[in-house]
C-alpha cells in the first residue's frame, strides 16, 4: 500500500470524534530487530530514528495534536557504555538532522526528563531542535528522553510540599489538577492512546499519572519495521473502542 494512501486512511480516521488528541509510544524491539537481521545493535537504534521521523509526520499530517515518544528511559543508563554512548550520538545527530522537516510540517518538539545528565552534544542539539521549532503549531511533539515516571511523580511531589511549606498552597487544594500542573506534561490532555511495539506488555515508568485512563495498543512488530499502516491500525483499533472513565 503507498503511503500517500496510508496518509489517507490515517486522515479519515482522525476526522471522527474517537480520534487521539494525544499519542503515545513506547518505541520498542530495535535491539531485537538488529539481532534478526544479523546486524549490530546499533543499526537497531539507527533504523529507529528513521522510524520516528515517519511516525511523526504522518501523525502531523493525521492531525494528531499531541505525540509523545519513550526515546530513552532511566533505566536506559544500565546499558553497556558503548550502546549508551552510541544512542547519545543518535540522538544528536537527529536533532540537528530533522529541524528543517519538523519546522516545515509545523512539529514543535519538547523535551521531557532530565537533561543534566545528557552529554552536552546532545543537550545543545536538542536545545537548537526546540528553538528553531517552538512556532509550530501543527503538532507537539514530546521526545522524553532520561525521563522516568517514579521520578517525575517524586519531583512533582516535593513541588507541592515547597508551596505548601512556602504558604503558596493550601494541603486542601492538593488534588489532581495540582499534580498535573507540575509534571511535565503540564497544559496537555493526558494520552488517548499509548502504543507499544516489540510485543511488550508493560508500561515501563512511562507517564504513569497521566496514563491512568489511557487505552493500550501492543504489536509484536518491531520498532524499526513499525510504519504508517501499522500506525493507522492502532487508530484503527482506537475508532472501535468505548471509553467510559469507570462510568
Amino acid at each position: 500500500m503507498g503511503g500517500a494512501i496510508v496518509i489517507e486512511r490515517i486522515e479519515a480516521l482522525t476526522d471522527t470524534a474517537a480520534a487521539p488528541q494525544h499519542v503515545a509510544i513506547i518505541m520498542d524491539g530495535n535491539r531485537r530487530w538488529a539481532a534478526a537481521n544479523g546486524l549490530p545493535q546499533i543499526e537497531g537504534h539507527r533504523r529507529g530514528m528513521l522510524t520516528l521521523r515517519r511516525i511523526v509526520i504522518a501523525a502531523a499530517k493525521a492531525g494528531i495534536g499531541v505525540l509523545t515518544v519513550y526515546a530513552f528511559s532511566e533505566e536506559n543508563w544500565g546499558r553497556s557504555t558503548a550502546e549508551v554512548g552510541a544512542l547519545m550520538d543518535i540522538g544528536a545527530a537527529f536533532a540537528r538532522r530533522e529541524a528543517e522537516a519538523f519546522v516545515r510540517e509545523g512539529v514543535r518538539v519538547r523535551t521531557i526528563g532530565r537533561r543534566d545528565r545528557l552529554p552536552i552534544a546532545l543537550r545543545e542539539a536538542l536545545t537548537v531542535l526546540e528553538t528553531r521549532t517552538a512556532g509550530g503549531g501543527t503538532m507537539t511533539l514530546n521526545l522524553a528522553v532520561d525521563y522516568g515516571a517514579r521520578t517525575e511523580l517524586a519531583t512533582a511531589v516535593r513541588t507541592l510540599a515547597e508551596d505548601v511549606l512556602a504558604g503558596r498552597l493550601e494541603p486542601d487544594a492538593i488534588d489532581e489538577d495540582a499534580i498535573a500542573a507540575r509534571l511535565s506534561t503540564a497544559g496537555l490532555p493526558d494520552p488517548d492512546l499509548l502504543i507499544r511495539t516489540g510485543g511488550e506488555l508493560r508500561l515501563s515508568n512511562f507517564l504513569l499519572y497521566q496514563c491512568a485512563y489511557t487505552e493500550l495498543w501492543s504489536t509484536p512488530v518491531p520498532w524499526p519495521q513499525f510504519d504508517a499502516r501499522a500506525f493507522g491500525s492502532a487508530l484503527a483499533s482506537y475508532a472501535q473502542r468505548q471509553r467510559r472513565f469507570g462510568k
